[in-house]
């Protein structure tokens, strides 16, 4: 029976950034994707509102580039910016190759393009409200159809491997150790190149847009094997996630808002012009921070999103996803507001990369949402995310192709040896810890914060590690263990980049430091055993 495996590439993670960096490399090497549970089951399914790129006359890369960097409230990389946004059209027409089908205008002849927080144009590329389901869908079936691809579902990452790089005193990645949930064993993976598109942590807090599957596992690996991450004090909450007992985790989407709908008190007066002069259509933060003021201010346990002003023949035929969710629930959309809550929805920090997806540690590369490029600053623009993936893993699979064959073949590393672990009898453990890691981060790190918050999550996080390491030392690995030990790194690497930041920019907001510093500069995180392979990304850090 197989226990390890060998491959010019590991994909570890099959959203947008892992799915399109393999087709782009399949036709010259052989490429292995893990994916967590199904093939589809990361955060790009979950995505509504669209992928953000010029494709209208009236439009220009320029406009496209100043929104971003207003958005991310100084902090942008305006080189990266701009490399991302320039390949954005391209990178688009690629995915429409693939098959990906969004919605048509009127006249048919081209793209009905939505418009959406931060941005002055319409320039959002979406299929209906289920833009997500249809760029997953279909490189999913391309994938599935392409022959140098192995895809290996229900397969979980537990620790990066690396050897002696030749002809230098560094490590360079060679591989993972991987759980196979279908077998319950730990098998080796070993590549040439491993790439790291595992996505976000949101599922550190405990409201959440995100699926179950997005907690940190790519920062965390990465950090363990010495790569620097910058900016985790920057996580995106939505404003507006259904707020229902019985709903789990649904977005609705900005998209809304983009077409007129109001945000509500539950007195029904309208409050985002007390905010913002851009009312609804202000960036994220400002609206997510305006919800949770009015909240927190009324007592109240949602406020409300209303398109209901709109005709029923427009909402159904622009939001068919939105409108059958809420009618499970009993809510429709076109005669009534929905209830909404704000959410941790997106990890704006990550792994330190380079603009072509190089990590510190040699052959470890890292995409999409668990890295860190400098493209969103201290706040994402809405729908730059989707094609920060598509363009990354283009830019990626180009580097990946150029030094793959100068890489020479992994050499040998020892087997998994859980020769003195045995199966847990007490999992209470685990759910309690899992508990009150979410519960605290939300409590003391969430949309707005102190210093006082901060200093009381420091000091949990750092008994919960030892307890978690404690508990993955002692007994065989699940998903569950594997993914509470990422979570509970990637929260200390949250608070500790939190209480770094002396000021208020974008999605760090301190009650103690309310104003905006002369300084803008990145939050750089080294760790004790940095790889130190002297990735420059940007001149803010």
């Amino acid at each position: 029976m197989k226990v390890s495996y060998q491959h010019d590439v590991l994909i570890i993670g099959s959203g947008a950034a892992g799915m399109s960096l393999a087709l782009q490399l399949a036709p010259h090497r052989r490429v292995a994707i893990l994916s967590k549970a199904n093939l589809q089951a990361g955060s790009t399914a979950w995505a509504q509102g669209g992928i953000a790129a010029v494709f209208d006359e009236s439009d220009s890369i320029d406009s496209h580039v100043q929104d971003t960097l207003k958005a991310g409230a100084g902090l942008c990389h305006e080189d990266v910016v701009r490399h991302t946004l320039e390949q954005g059209p391209a990178a688009l027409n690629w995915l429409i190759g693939q098959g990906v089908e969004f919605s048509r205008d009127e006249s048919g002849a081209g793209y009905h393009l939505t418009q959406e927080g931060g941005h002055s144009h319409r320039r959002i590329l979406h299929t209906a409200d289920a833009t997500g389901q249809a760029v997953s869908g279909t490189l999913a079936k391309q994938v599935e159809k392409a022959p140098n691809i192995d895809v290996f579902e229900h397969h979980i990452v537990v620790d990066l491997t690396t050897q002696a790089d030749q002809g230098s005193r560094s490590l360079r990645c060679n591989g993972a150790y991987v759980l196979d949930k279908n077998r319950d064993r730990v098998c080796l993976f070993q590549a040439r190149i491993v790439v790291l598109a595992t996505g976000g942590a949101s599922k550190a807090y405990l409201y959440t847009s995100n699926p179950d599957g997005a907690s940190g596992d790519g920062i965390a690996v990465a950090w363990r094997r010495g790569c620097r991450v910058a900016n985790m004090e920057f996580n995106q909450f939505h404003p507006t996630c259904l707020f229902h007992p019985e709903a789990k985790s649904f977005l609705i989407s900005e998209a809304l808002r983009g077409e007129g709908a109001h945000l509500l008190l539950p007195d029904g007066s309208r409050f985002m012009h007390d905010f913002h002069p851009d009312a609804e259509l202000a960036p994220r933060d400002i609206v997510a921070r305006a919800i949770d003021h009015e909240m927190k201010r009324l007592g109240a346990d949602c406020v409300y999103l209303d398109i209901s002003h709109k005709p029923a023949d427009f909402i159904n035929a622009h939001f068919p996803m939105v409108s059958a969710q809420c009618l499970k629930f009993g809510i429709d959309i076109t005669r009534q507001p929905i209830p909404v809550v704000p959410a941790a929805h997106y990890t704006c920090g990550g792994i330190v990369t380079d603009t072509q997806g190089r990590t510190d540690l040699k052959n470890l590369y890292a995409i999409g949402e668990c890295s860190f490029t400098g493209l969103h600053g201290a706040n994402r623009m809405a729908s730059n995310s989707l094609l920060e993936c598509l363009v990354f893993g283009g830019s990626s699979a180009r580097s990946i192709d150029a030094v793959l064959d100068d890489i020479p073949a992994p050499s040998y590393t020892k087997p998994w040896d859980e020769s003195r672990v045995t199966y847990s009898d007490e999992n209470v453990v685990l759910s309690h810890n899992w508990d009150e890691l979410r519960r605290f981060m939300w409590d003391y790190v969430g949309i707005v914060r102190t210093r006082k918050r901060l200093e009381r999550a420091e000091h949990r996080i750092r008994l919960l590690k030892r307890e978690i390491q404690e508990y993955y030392s002692n007994y065989k690995v699940s998903r569950d263990v594997l993914e509470l030990r990422n979570l509970a790194v990637v929260a200390d690497l949250i608070i500790r980049s939190a209480l770094l930041r002396k000021e208020s920019r974008g999605l760090h907001y301190t009650l103690d430091h309310p104003e905006l510093s002369a300084i803008a500069k990145d939050t750089i995180l080294v760790p004790m055993n940095f790889a130190g392979q002297d990735i420059i990304v940007s001149k803010n850090g």
